[in-house]
């Protein structure tokens, strides 16, 4: 029987023995207080603009018809990415960027362009037009794409894929529509007050039920795409640098015309609209949904072939491979070491799957010459990681392979031209 490697040895130190010291501006605190007062600024700003064009009772009314379909999307998002889970951090970051940052460059650069195109044409309708069709999709899917890229450069550890892609891009986008949401149910509560509407024939019925009950989708669709380019640049080599390049702005050039083409469909005619949502809208959302499920299941089955390596060499036990390769088991080994450990052991065992699920990534990368120049520095990180919640994570996971496994199947009946029956075959027997 094999025995457990020692554990590994952090990274060394630099040449010499110490650590280089970073500028004061290199920091990490700094930079996470620069991003903090940015989004806390933006929120400030946009939160006045708002709160101007709407009137604070609009504004209570929009925030809280608004914020209806937020918790759907972060737990919808949330469920794709439970086989990898990013950070929290990351998640806030999207959503405070989509909500804050995004919409008030949004806000400001539609205004601007709109005023622009009105003077220099003399004709209020057709800068409006063009302002819905064209410069609204390149501004706003270009200001939502800044968080995408901003995670994927400075966070890239934790972007690994199609799913982070999907994930970041549609917090992203949840908390753009979000903001909008409140300027649009709040403008039209005003539009009520002014003419007396009540009831679901008002303009606030009417515009909740177009936003929030037919369309919570449609931001999250549009970015989703960009999203998807990103991802797909983080599964190519390092040396295909076109390739990086070019992926997602495709991507960000789709979102851009699926986004036209949704605020032009008034365009189309009376019933344009409709035609472009059931015919367009809603086909496409469930093509990316499945997508990402897909990718999802992919991922599982990653995990399963890429682990058995490490337990054979006896990182992990024989049948933890595929307990973390499904969700369903790894859900069972959670509540278990929550049952008898506690909190502290169940998020233990939950930070073992995560980096268990990291190190299969980091390996199927690693084997189709995808990974970078630190994969041996990664690999010892995350194994290191492993073993110091071993403890914890074992008797759970194990428990879960028990309750997981399939049950045996019995040998016929012996003595009708049947071979005896034998014990059936259990691939976590020890």
């Amino acid at each position: 029987m094999a025995t457990s490697p020692p554990p590994p040895t952090p990274p060394g130190l630099p040449a010499g023995g110490a650590r280089r010291h970073a500028h004061w501006w290199q920091r990490t605190w700094v930079r996470y207080a620069a991003l903090t007062t940015l989004l806390a600024l933006s929120g400030l700003v946009i939160l006045a603009l708002v709160r101007k064009q709407t009137g604070t009772e609009g504004f209570l009314v929009g925030l809280g018809l608004a914020i209806f379909p937020v918790p759907l999307l972060v737990a919808a998002f949330r469920w794709l990415d439970r086989v990898d889970p990013g950070p929290w951090r990351n998640l806030l970051f999207s959503f405070a960027w989509g909500a804050c940052a995004a919409a008030l460059i949004a806000i400001v650069a539609n205004s601007f362009a709109t005023q622009w195109i009105a003077t220099a044409t003399a004709d209020p309708s057709h800068a409006d037009t063009l302002g819905a069709t064209v410069i609204a999709p390149i501004v706003e899917e270009s200001a939502k794409a800044a968080a995408v890229l901003l995670v994927f450069l400075f966070r890239r550890r934790d972007f690994t894929g199609i799913v982070d892609g999907v994930v970041i891009a549609g917090v992203t986008a949840t908390g753009f529509a979000f903001t909008e949401n409140i300027l649009y149910l709040g403008t039209a509560f005003g539009t009520d007050q002014l003419t007396g509407d009540t009831g679901i024939f008002s303009v606030t019925a009417a515009t909740f039920f177009v936003r929030v009950i037919m369309s919570p989708f449609a931001h999250p669709l549009f970015t989703v795409l960009t999203g998807i380019g990103f991802g797909i640049a983080a599964l190519s080599a390092d040396r295909h640098q076109v390739r990086r390049v070019l992926l997602p702005l495709t991507g960000l050039l789709l979102a851009m015309g699926m986004h036209a083409m949704w605020n032009g469909s008034s365009a189309f005619g009376e019933y344009g609209f409709f035609a472009v949502y059931g015919a367009f809208m809603v086909p496409s959302f469930g093509l990316l949904t499945w997508l990402a499920v897909w990718t999802r299941q992919r991922e599982l089955g990653t995990v399963r072939t890429e682990l058995p390596s490490y337990a054979v060499a006896g990182w992990l036990a024989a049948p933890e491979p595929f307990v973390l390769g499904s969700m369903k088991a790894r859900r069972l080994a959670r509540e278990y070491a929550t049952h008898h450990g506690g909190r502290d052991a169940g998020r233990a065992v939950a930070e073992y799957e995560a980096y268990a699920t990291s190190l299969a990534f980091l390996r199927h990368r690693g084997r189709r010459g995808r990974a970078g120049a630190d994969f041996a520095v990664r690999e010892r990180e995350l194994l290191h990681e492993l073993w110091a919640r071993r403890e914890p994570a074992r008797p759970a996971l194990a428990y879960a392979a028990r309750a997981t496994a399939p049950a045996p199947v019995p040998w016929p009946v012996a003595g009708y031209g049947y071979p005896p029956p034998y014990p059936a075959y259990n691939p976590y027997r020890t």
